[in-house]
This record gives C-alpha cells, sequence and structure tokens, in this order.
C-alpha cells in the first residue's frame, strides 16, 4: 500500500530577506514530486520582495513582526495555522531539496505508526571548504536512523538532535508534547524531540530525503552558536539529564572531523584546533549564563535580541528544570 499523505501535510518556512534563495527554494519546491495541500509562509516583514515572491508561487504568506520572530513561537504559530493537517512539514528559506522526490521521502517516515519525527539529511553547499563540509557529513550521514524510546537511552545528548531546517513532525504527537517551546534561545526542535521521545514516539532520520543547506561561519560565528548552545543546554538541563552530557558528541565529532582533515585539506587542521578550543570555552560560558550580564551576554550570543526580549522570562519548560 502506497502512503499518500498530500492532502494531510502542510509545508512552513519562517522568512527573512531571502533574497535569491528565495528563487532557488520556490523553483525546487515546484518540482517536487510530493505537493503538500498548503504552503504557509510566516515572513518577519522582509523588505526584498521575499513575501511577494512567496504569494506568486501560491504560499500563504503570514507577516510576524521582526521583533516578535521566536525559533520556536513562530513555528507554533504556523502549526497552530494549520490545525487541520496531520503532517507539518518545516524548512528554512536557505535549505534547498536536493533532488525533486525530497519531501516525499521525508514523509514517508510517517507511514510507521510509532514515528512522531522524522529529520533529513543536510548536504554541504557545492562551495563549500572541508572545514564546512565535514560538520555535515558527521552530523547527516548517508544512513538511515530510527530512534527509539529505548535505544535513545545509550546515545547521549545525540538522541535529542534533530533540525527544522528540514523536518517533519505528526501533528498529534507535536500537540502532545505541548508544541514548540516559546521564549527559547534557539534549539526548539531538539527540546520537542527529546519530549517526544520521553513520551514514547520515534524519531526518523531519512538519508535518502536531503536539502543543500551549510554555512561557512567564521570562528567568531561559532562561538557565538556554540555559546547559544550552553545557553540551551542550561536553561534545559532536563535534556542532558534525560539523554547524557554533550561532551561525549563533541569529543566523537573531533575525532571525525581530524580524520577527515587529514584526507582532504591538513592545512585546516590548525585552524580546526582553534575552532575547538574556541567552541568549548563559548559553550562553558552558555552553561554558566546566569552569572553574567546581560550586556556581555548579548555580545556573546548569535541571538542578541533575545537577551533584549522580556519574554525571555516567561519562558516555560514542560519537562521542569
Amino acid at each position: 500500500m502506497v502512503f499518500d499523505a498530500r492532502s494531510r501535510s502542510a509545508l512552513i518556512i519562517p522568512t527573512l530577506n531571502a533574497g535569491d534563495m528565495a528563487d532557488r527554494l520556490i523553483e525546487a519546491l515546484d518540482r517536487q514530486q510530493f505537493k503538500p495541500a498548503k504552503l504557509l509562509v510566516l515572513d518577519s516583514q522582509s523588505t526584498d520582495g521575499t513575501a511577494d515572491k512567496f504569494r506568486r508561487a501560491g504560499a500563504d504568506v503570514i507577516e510576524v513582526e521582526r521583533a516578535n520572530f521566536d525559533h520556536g513561537g513562530t513555528r507554533q504559530q504556523g502549526a497552530d495555522l494549520c490545525d487541520e493537517y496531520e503532517f507539518l512539514i518545516f524548512l528554512t528559506q536557505d535549505a534547498i531539496p536536493a533532488d525533486d522526490d525530497a519531501i516525499g521521502r521525508l514523509v514517508e517516515a510517517f507511514a510507521d505508526p510509532t514515528v512522531g519525527v522524522a529529520y533529513g539529511r543536510q548536504l554541504p553547499r557545492p562551495e563549500a571548504g572541508a572545514l564546512e563540509a565535514v560538520a555535515r557529513l558527521f552530523n547527516y550521514p548517508p544512513t538511515d536512523r530510527i530512534v527509539t524510546p529505548s535505544s535513545a537511552r545509550g546515545m547521549g545528548i545525540k538522541a535529542s538532535f534533530c533540525s527544522n531546517s528540514f523536518a517533519a513532525y505528526r501533528a498529534d504527537a507535536l500537540a502532545q508534547v505541548g508544541g514548540f517551546p516559546r521564549g527559547t534561545i534557539f534549539g526548539e526542535d531538539a527540546i520537542v524531540t527529546g519530549r517526544l521521545l520521553l513520551a514514547g514516539w520515534t524519531k526518523a532520520y531519512v538519508s535518502r530525503a536531503a536539502v543543500v543547506h551549510s554555512h561557512d561561519y567564521l570562528i567568531s560565528e561559532e562561538a557565538r552558536r556554540y555559546f547559544d548552545v550552553g545557553v540551551l543546554h542550561s536553561r534545559e538541563h532536563w535534556l542532558l539529564e534525560a539523554f547524557g552530557r554533550a561532551e561525549g558528541e563533541g569529543l566523537a565529532f573531533i575525532r571525525a572531523q581530524f580524520g577527515y582533515l587529514l584526507k582532504h585539506d591538513p592545512l585546516a587542521i590548525l585552524s580546526a584546533s582553534a575552532r575547538v578550543l574556541v567552541k568549548y570555552a563559548a559553550y562553558r560560558l552558555g552553561l554558566i549564563e546566569a552569572r553574567l550580564p546581560v550586556g556581555f551576554k548579548c555580545r556573546l550570543s548569535m541571538s542578541p535580541r533575545f537577551w533584549r526580549r522580556p519574554e525571555r522570562l516567561l519562558r516555560e519548560s514542560k519537562m521542569g528544570r
């Protein structure tokens, strides 16, 4: 029996000044064999015509005040606007489907009624250097993986890993765990995935469902991102308590990274070594962010606006702290 969920699926994309990337994404979506019944774009007051491009492509476009954008809250707004659909697919504006059946393959994971969340593979950009590519190759291998509540216990923090750059959720499962959290610095996908596993749902990684999505971060940008990861783990400490600390996964990545660089770009090893030290220091600072002044956190964070918003004080964690 063929699993056909087109009429039961919605695709939700947050956007902000996507530029030429919007054209590339719209073209890739138009080529998809699997076309969800609804395309919803949550646009943060773009000034470059992004919203109009998606309207012309047939999307329902909702304007979100840029100052009020929230990684979890805005996506939950999208989920609420698509409450008649059984499967909710999320993309970011810079994640371009790698072929014409990427979305269809991702949604096929829900043929298994135990799957609450599925996410796809992310491939490095064609122009990516070795440092940029290895992160994608490590986190998104070419083999599928099913994570059950029982198998998650032996995986460490990797068990809750997921990326809303290309992920899909069973709407009933998402609602069961309270939806996407509001007021988190980022990592709403990891929070929900952790909750789903603890609630008895299964996570599916679908390697044949792929998007092209990677970033050439400067060392300062990587430091800011890892500071934010530390903040996430500090504020959602239950993730570490439930699945394990992040350092083990970090060491595994360092080994894989250095092995890859030895083969493909030995000269990048010095840069990689410096980045390891900077990222670890930034992560540790994130873990103790409660002791740091707000102005300092604004400078350290990739999301300085988060620290200026009073909503952060109202953030709720369904699992407790």
